[in-house]
């Protein structure tokens, strides 16, 4: 299994699926592969998967299998796709939403706090929309309005504010500069939560997840052809969703074709409440490679912090022997001058 995603419910997610041999499935959150290689590995000949994903950095991780079908888009287009290879309906569709542990990694992507970097957070790095065009263009209310909504900011209008008054003067480029703009008003003692909660909101804006998942909801309902995960109401897919706006956001699409009448049926709880579970042990393990990272860093910052005394003494010796060679010039060049007026002399 390839490191760019490590799936935290890996067999629970693809046992709720109840995979069918000869069935055709869809992975629309492709990433590593993950979930997709245990799909094809309960998949016999006749079997198809087609995995969706946006991001050009997944294909490097695409299988060579002929059951296969690689699609580098977003899976809001999913019934587009299906009937361009000739697949009316699937038998089960996965979605593990949210950002890939590898997208958090890459510090050039601008996804987390934790690096210096432009402020870009786009999935599909082919689009124009970046996290910083939307602190630079989007007035106030708009600005508002995705950090309430998209991260549930409880001091978002002094945020903004804070954003607003810095814009005017400077462009906001880097995680570092907004850092510092964002300050005065991150809560003590909860920065990491409140910076996730700040990211969150603007990378959900920028790659319109929310819009895409409602909108791969609606046609995912006509292209299924059993029940896959829930046999009480009838969900046609497994959805790993790691946000509440995007846990909401299943909860309201799915009450347009529950059976039963229920808002949100026991099955989905069910996998929720494992999810849960899952996060918190992929946050520790998140909180330990971070702890790792930073006692290398202090390791580094001392190992430079024995060197420069020795670094200096060398720049200072350099320095005092360019002044020495400079004075040696001068004598040379004064005796030189001296010299030629005394021939002068003479001569005249």
């Amino acid at each position: 299994m390839s490191e760019y995603h490590v799936p935290v419910l890996l067999k629970e997610s693809v046992d709720g699926l109840d995979i069918r041999q000869g069935g055709v499935y869809l992975d629309l959150t492709f990433g590593g592969g993950g979930h997709s290689g245990e799909i094809l590995r309960r998949l016999d000949a006749e079997g198809c998967l087609l995995g969706f994903d946006q991001d050009e950095d997944a294909l490097a991780n695409v299988p060579e299998d002929d059951r296969f079908i690689f699609v580098n888009h977003n899976f809001r287009y999913l019934r587009n796709f299906m009937r361009y290879y000739g697949y009316e309906e699937a038998d089960g569709i996965l979605a593990d939403l949210g950002v890939s542990s590898h997208e958090f990694d890459e510090a050039g992507r601008g996804f987390s706090f934790r690096f210096e970097a432009e402020l870009d957070m786009r999935m599909n790095q082919r689009s124009k929309l970046t996290a910083a065009t939307v602190l630079n263009t989007y007035d106030a209310e708009q600005l508002t309005a995705i950090f309430r909504n998209y991260g549930e900011v409880e001091n978002a209008r002094r945020l903004v504010d804070l954003i607003v008054k810095a814009r005017a003067n400077q462009e906001i480029k880097t995680s570092e500069a907004f850092y510092q703009i964002i300050l005065p008003c991150i809560p003590k003692l909860k920065e990491k939560k409140y910076l996730a909660k700040v990211y969150q909101a603007l990378r959900i804006e920028v790659n319109g997840e929310l819009e895409a998942l409602e909108e791969m909801m609606q046609q995912a309902k006509h292209r299924y052809a059993g029940l896959i995960l829930c046999k009480e109401c009838g969900s046609p897919f497994v959805p790993m969703i790691r946000y509440w706006n995007g846990k909401r956001r299943v909860e309201y699409v799915c009450k347009g074709y529950h059976r039963n009448g229920k808002s949100y049926c026991s099955s989905h709880r069910i996998h929720e409440e494992v999810l849960d579970v899952a996060v918190q042990e992929f946050a520790q393990t998140m909180r330990i490679k971070m702890a790792e990272e930073q006692k290398e860093l202090k390791q580094k910052q001392k190992m430079w912090a024995l060197r420069k005394p020795i670094l200096d003494a060398h720049i200072f010796a350099l320095q005092k022997g360019i002044q020495e060679l400079e004075q040696e010039i001068d004598g040379i060049i004064i005796e030189k001058i001296g010299a030629t007026k005394t021939s002068s002399c003479i001569a005249n």
